[in-house]
């Protein structure tokens, strides 16, 4: 919950703004101001106070009692141009806070942290626990000395400016180590114990045996992902609290699952009283990985409950990201937060230049030329099945005649593949033209590199006949010249000379042209394959000066 406080009538009306944006989210404290900050930082993870810092700063500070615990606290000036991150930047998520209050109010986030201001992802923000000096890596970091990355656990990690060897180190791992001088130990999540249990059994049973194992295993108990067991005992009290008690989830599997998996001690015990003869063994490997220590049995007697571990490895991350028509307020928001999230990014040198200013210092970049599609796509599946996050860039929707077929065609279930949409050229040419794409419309690269021209003919001759608005990408080159008049003279098959026809040259980039023209009137040796070319269907009209086509055939009366 996020406490909201004021104390003017200016700051009562923003604060209403933003109570309004996210009702589920805040809670408005009334009544006096010291009292109200008080109240909210014992009851809430985070505070806006739309209040002068230093009015917040002598309120809060006699409350403060560690980075770790501390709620994020953000203020914003009476004004409302500035949201201040006063508090709790990185664990109390104040940073964040920040930037999502300027979002709502129109105020400039105003972050100070030095991760942040350098651009880092701080090393306490990764979502994994962290021990160690921190302080110490970081200001490495900040200051460009060289800090090693030693991965025992391959685990997609945000880009890092890290170097094969250095004065300070980042470790990654899931083994019970202490952090040494000048290093920072992070645990990645890559531990799964499958748990089995009589009725009954103590949680304090169930949970002696896990913490027991790990450590005898030299394993961190920071890096349990999961307790996992058959659905039979997903409601044993034991297990459940055991789950508790670590902070992890616990997720079950129906006993046919367990038993068609190859365990190394089955047993008839478990066969007959849940229907397979693992649990703790098959639980824990039944999505695979690397069994570190096989089925062990509690110290009681008899002993109630049994653990196995298993490290499963990290799943690699492909974002396949569409980077819109060129204009960079027409890239998303959302590929933005992917391109900042890669350690590595592949894509058409082209292409990364466009976007080079926003990746974070660290990443990888591998780029190639043209008519390395295929390449690029295996390139990156390989790299996210190392374990890394990775990002394959296209231009305008990367699903469109660009890079997420050949790489969705590479990819297999081991690596977690996620779509980030962006603006076609046929989107973005159609608002340059008005709005041509009203009705049914269709896309067809006139490229027939890939694809049979037989078959281009075929799809263009089947959109002719269904009077459907066509958009032609990769129109015309120097070795492909009679592919654009051949496909305009099948739609004058079906269409009248004055159909509207589009024309937009690099849409949305700075040498961005565009002009409406006719089925009759176009020369196709004024295209090139940085147009696309927009016709219209019979109901099309010039109106304006603008290309629109109907939502649907009734179309407006003619004046007599």
């Amino acid at each position: 919950m996020i406490g909201l406080i004021s104390a003017t009538a200016a700051g009562a009306a923003a604060r209403d703004r933003l109570a309004a944006a996210w009702p589920d989210r805040t809670r408005v404290y009334e009544g006096p101001v010291g009292d109200a900050v008080r109240a909210a930082f014992g009851q809430c993870e985070q505070l806006v106070c739309f209040l002068a810092t230093g009015a917040v700063v002598r309120l809060v500070a006699p409350l403060l009692s560690g980075k770790t615990a501390d709620p994020g606290v953000v203020c914003v000036d009476e004004s409302g141009r500035f949201a201040v991150s006063l508090v709790g930047g990185h664990a109390g998520g104040g940073n964040e806070l920040a930037r999502e209050v300027g979002e709502v109010l129109g105020a400039e986030p105003v972050v100070t942290t030095a991760t942040d201001a350098a651009d880092l992802p701080g090393l306490d923000t990764l979502g994994l626990p962290v021990e160690g000096d921190v302080a110490g890596v970081s200001r490495a970091l900040l200051d460009g000395e060289a800090v090693a990355l030693r991965a025992e656990v391959a685990w997609p990690l945000p880009p890092l400016p890290v170097a094969d060897e250095g004065a300070y180190t980042i470790r990654l791992t899931d083994r019970l180590v202490r952090a040494a001088e000048r290093e920072v130990v992070l645990r990645p999540p890559s531990l799964v114990v499958g748990v089995g249990a009589s009725k009954g059994a103590p949680a304090e049973e169930v949970l002696g045996l896990i913490e027991g194992v790990l450590r005898e295993a030299g394993l961190s108990v920071a890096s349990v992902a999961e307790l996992a067991t058959v659905d039979a005992k997903a409601g044993e009290p034991g297990i459940v609290e055991a789950a508790r008690r670590l902070g992890v989830r616990l997720v079950t599997y129906s006993a046919g699952e367990l038993a068609g998996v190859d365990v190394p001690n089955p047993s008839d015990a478990p066969l007959a009283a849940v229907g397979t003869p693992s649990v703790a063994e098959a639980a824990a490997l039944v999505r695979g990985g690397e069994l570190l220590v096989p089925k062990r049995k509690s110290a009681a007697s008899p002993a109630t409950a049994t653990c196995a571990v298993v490290r499963r490895p990290g799943r690699g991350r492909l974002a396949v990201v569409g980077l819109g028509p060129g204009a960079r307020d027409l890239l998303t928001p959302r590929a933005k937060v992917e391109l900042r999230r890669a350690a590595v990014l592949v894509g058409l040198d082209q292409y990364v230049d466009q976007i080079r200013d926003l990746l974070r210092p660290g990443t990888r970049i591998l780029e190639s030329g043209l008519g390395a599609e295929e390449e690029r796509a295996r390139t990156a599946v390989e790299e996210a099945r190392q374990g890394r996050a990775v990002a394959l860039i296209g231009s305008g929707d990367a699903g469109v005649y660009a890079m997420a077929s050949p790489a969705l065609a590479e990819a297999s279930d081991d690596i977690d593949v996620v779509g980030v949409p962006g603006v076609t050229a046929a989107l973005a040419a159609g608002a340059i033209l008005g709005a041509p794409l009203g009705h049914d419309h269709v896309s067809i690269s006139l490229s027939d590199l890939h694809t049979p021209w037989e078959v281009i003919e075929r799809r263009v001759r089947a959109a002719a006949e269904a009077d459907i608005v066509v958009t032609f990408y990769n129109p015309r080159s120097r070795g492909r010249d009679w592919q654009l008049p051949k496909a305009l003279g099948i739609l004058a098959e079906h269409r009248a000379p004055t159909t509207p026809v589009g024309v937009v040259r690099n849409a949305s980039r700075p040498d961005e042209s565009a002009r409406l023209t006719t089925l009759a009137a176009l020369d196709p040796a004024t295209v090139d394959m940085m147009t696309v070319v927009t016709v219209g269907n019979t109901a099309t009209r010039e109106v304006a000066g603008r290309m629109v086509t109907p939502r649907g055939y009734r179309w407006q009366e003619e004046p007599e």
